[in-house]
């Protein structure tokens, strides 16, 4: 079991401090008025967590692979819904990676970290259709770009 105690910072704003048992912290605040915009939205910080726990996964994989990768980024993107509670109705992941890494360990190491170990992927993928993609830069600077899997409430495909 995980525990995170959020402590409201000031009532009268919408800071919320959150830290976990071991003293790290995550600072979330609303944009003004309501707040000072001094930290992560919620909704912000949900991506964020995707984004780290899938990066997580795929540099370990690709490291057991013996792949080495220059620049690693992951950019993630969550269409809102107009409506309160403006929940994600979409999100997409992109991979983007720089050096002579070869393009199947890279698809390997996503399709994994989609559909095997990223609990950040899994829990959202019940409700919302996550796609999985990755681009490459070679160090020659030739790019390959690739859909890997698509994971949402009506199951996985793989591309």
């Amino acid at each position: 079991m995980r525990q995170i105690l959020a402590k409201i910072v000031d009532p009268e704003r919408r800071r919320v401090e959150a830290v976990d048992p071991k003293g790290h912290e995550v600072v979330m605040d609303a944009s003004r008025p309501d707040g000072d915009g001094s930290g992560m939205s919620p909704r912000a910080a949900v991506l964020a967590a995707l984004a780290g726990c899938t990066a997580m996964d795929v540099t370990s994989i690709l490291r057991k692979k013996r792949q080495r990768v220059d620049r690693y980024e992951i950019a993630v993107v969550g269409e809102e819904a107009m409506e309160h509670p403006q929940a994600y109705t979409a999100i997409r992941v992109e991979h983007r990676f720089h050096g002579d890494v070869a393009a199947e360990a890279i698809r390997r190491s996503i399709e994994l970290s989609a559909t095997r170990y990223c609990a950040v992927n899994a829990l959202l993928s019940r409700g919302v259709e996550i796609e999985h993609r990755y681009r490459l830069t070679r160090l020659d600077g030739s790019e390959t770009t690739a859909l890997v899997a698509v994971t949402g409430p009506q199951g996985t495909r793989l591309a």
